[in-house]
């Protein structure tokens, strides 16, 4: 009953965080404070139902993994069409010369290629741009899909090829959507009467959370788009709290198997780095790209062993 299940989940996830969101606005600094990081954990879920409605494994019937896609787009706030076809879109660009972050390619500035792992994937601004390209579709649409946006804007954020794809959407159902997710996120700021103050800083920590989730699960990992990731180490509740997104390198060899079987593909005889060890490793800036094929960077994320191996070896 994966419907079920993921119906569940959401909701006991959705109802914690609004208890962050109010706590955060209305509580003595200290609870504030915890209400916030508790939010940037919490959040991540309703994402990761997002991601299994993606791959059509969030509920049995087609109709049900679509409407469990879209309510859990709000909380990001997105449309899950643009999410499903950005994330699909990911699955078949991963590690090539489309999608590299941690490395720079031949003829590209060093120091561009920084900002945009520091300020992207580290500092925030993967989330804000996402959202704020939402906002831009909500607002001016004809504004997104021109070809100033698709051509100069879009590729100086490094997100070229997507937002290509994106505008082939159909206009009307992507703008429902956005809209739908910022009504929810309105009436939340009115009916729990939330501070800016509190709201920002609830998404801001969320966005650090999940911007650097992002690529940590692939930094420095072997060039190839299905082995291309991680089975990362974190402690087990906070990877069940973000239903085993982690264990990434298993999605992506398994994409359509259920967050809540994922462990059972996961090869534990193989090297696992853990989120902090590569959390670390990406403030060192972006080095060099191996060509197309090359094992991962093992030498680079555990400088006591010899560089030599990949994410699927032992």
């Amino acid at each position: 009953m994966p419907g079920l299940i993921n119906a569940t989940t959401l909701v006991f996830s959705t109802l914690t965080a609004w208890l962050c969101l109010w706590t955060a606005s209305h509580a003595s600094l200290g609870w504030a404070v915890l209400a916030v990081w508790g939010f940037s954990i919490i959040n991540h879920v309703p994402f990761s139902l997002m991601h299994e409605a993606v791959h059509g494994s969030g509920a049995s019937s087609p109709r049900g993994n679509w409407l469990l896609g879209i309510v859990s787009g709000w909380a990001f706030p997105t449309s899950f069409s643009m999410q499903r076809l950005a994330h699909l879109g990911h699955h078949q660009r991963n590690r090539t010369d489309a999608e590299l972050y941690d490395y720079f390619l031949p003829g590209q500035s060093r120091l561009a290629r920084n900002i945009l792992l520091y300020l992207g994937n580290l500092l925030g601004l993967y989330w804000c741009s996402v959202v704020m390209g939402n906002l831009l579709y909500l607002l001016a649409p004809g504004m997104y899909r021109s070809q100033f946006f698709v051509s100069r804007v879009a590729p100086a954020l490094g997100f070229g090829p997507y937002v290509k794809d994106l505008v082939k959407l159909s206009p009307s159902r992507v703008w429902t959507e956005i809209a739908l997710a910022s009504s929810y996120q309105a009436a939340l700021v009115y009916w729990l009467d939330l501070s800016l103050i509190g709201y920002l800083a609830c998404n801001f920590a969320f966005a650090l959370h999940w911007s650097v989730l992002q690529y940590a699960d692939h930094a420095w990992s072997s060039r190839d788009i299905r082995n291309g990731a991680w089975n990362l180490k974190v402690l087990a509740p906070f990877r069940w709290l973000a239903l085993n997104y982690h264990y990434h390198l298993a999605h992506h060899q398994h994409p359509h198997v259920r967050w809540y079987h994922l462990p059972k593909y996961v090869d534990y005889n193989l090297r696992q780095p853990s989120f902090w060890r590569v959390y670390f490793s990406l403030w060192k800036g972006v080095r060099p790209a191996p060509p197309m094929g090359s094992p991962a960077d093992l030498g680079f994320l555990f400088p006591a062993d010899k560089p030599a191996g990949n994410s699927t070896e032992k």
